[in-house]
């Protein structure tokens, strides 16, 4: 399976840009949740409005779906400024990105995703447009060549990544405004379940709304995603109104559990524990046995199942937990290996 086409992955999918840019808040006060990076912005923002300057950069991390994209339009809109777009992987050579560069206007906002896939040597010419809002240019080749120094209107680079890990010391070191975006908890999710609602146009009982936002692992863009979804179903049904009883049948029609899990997530808990007896068992054999890269497995599936501590990264490989099996329905044996590794710890073996 593509993990894109999965209602829940937080990844975006080709049917996400229509409902991102209906739904998409314009400004602080529409935006749900993040109360501490909004409220720090804002005072950024006043000041450099006052000031007549432009912003200092920003960097915006955190897990996909979280609402990156949508903070840098909220910034642009705030200073009262143009937005201009684009991502790291897209930006292949210095003169893609002296052409993005030069074609900004004096506080414009410039809003790199997945800022992390910078080419090496892209990121290096970034450096003085970032601190001097100057471009060093070598004009010419050999004895010949020689440098030109392009300057830039002020400008504020709003970077996002999912890997701040992978970002290098000096780029990171150039954003004078790092926020983390968090995980959203239940009650902000039936929030944006209900905005999105009234967006639409979607009449929704308040339980109703705050299923979907329970089963949607703490990221507004699989609220909206499975809203839409529910509603879909509930037209079909002649049903004018979404309620509690409906939204449930939907999500489980859709294979999403009570907790958020797809039919992946809980086939990946089932053969842990029914073909490799709980674990330890390795990324390449579970790769091979749920036939799904382990790149995926790593950043996609198991991350999540961590968060929930249904699953644990042993030395020798991953390990299901007493959570997992009851959530599945199967029994928790004594000699699971969770207890045998801490017998180990704790007895003859400490």
């Amino acid at each position: 399976m593509r993990q894109e086409e999965r209602f829940v992955s937080s990844m975006k999918n080709v049917n996400d840009s229509d409902l991102d840019f209906t739904l998409r808040p314009k400004t602080f006060g529409d935006y749900v949740g993040q109360k501490q990076m909004k409220d720090n912005l804002s005072v950024f923002i006043a000041a450099a409005k006052a000031r007549g300057d432009a912003l200092d950069h920003v960097l915006l991390y955190g897990p996909p779906g979280l609402g990156k994209t949508t903070m840098s339009h909220i910034i642009a809109n705030e200073m009262g400024v143009n937005l201009k777009i684009t991502s790291g992987p897209a930006i292949e050579r210095a003169a893609d990105l002296v052409s993005v560069l030069t074609n900004l206007s004096e506080n414009d906002v410039l809003f790199i995703d997945e800022i992390h896939g910078l080419n090496r040597s892209v990121e290096e010419i970034l450096y003085p447009a970032l601190e001097d809002f100057a471009l060093d240019i070598i004009i010419g080749k050999g004895p010949s060549a020689r440098s030109m120094r392009l300057t830039l209107p002020r400008f504020t680079l709003v970077g996002a990544t999912t890997r701040a890990g992978r970002l290098t010391g000096p780029l990171r070191d150039r954003f004078g405004v790092i926020c983390r975006l968090e995980m959203y908890s239940p009650d902000e999710l039936k929030i944006i379940v209900k905005r999105s609602a009234a967006i639409l146009k979607i009449d929704i009982a308040e339980d109703a709304a705050l299923e979907i936002a329970a089963r949607s692992r703490g990221t507004p863009r699989i609220a909206n995603r499975l809203l839409k979804r529910v509603r879909d179903f509930s037209q079909v049904n002649g049903e004018e109104r979404i309620t509690l009883a409906s939204a449930r049948s939907a999500l489980k029609l859709l294979d999403v559990d009570e907790s958020g899990l797809d039919l992946l997530d809980r086939r990946l808990l089932d053969i842990i524990i029914n073909k490799f007896d709980g674990g330890p068992v390795g990324l390449d054999t579970l790769s091979s046995a749920i036939n799904e890269d382990t790149s995926t497995i790593e950043d996609v599936i198991e991350p999540y199942l961590i968060q929930l501590g249904l699953i644990s990264r042993m030395p020798r490989g991953r390990v299901c937990t007493r959570a997992a099996y009851a959530h599945i329905g199967a029994a928790y044996p004594a000699d699971a290996p969770l207890n045998r590794q801490l017998t180990f710890i704790d007895g003859d073996g400490k």
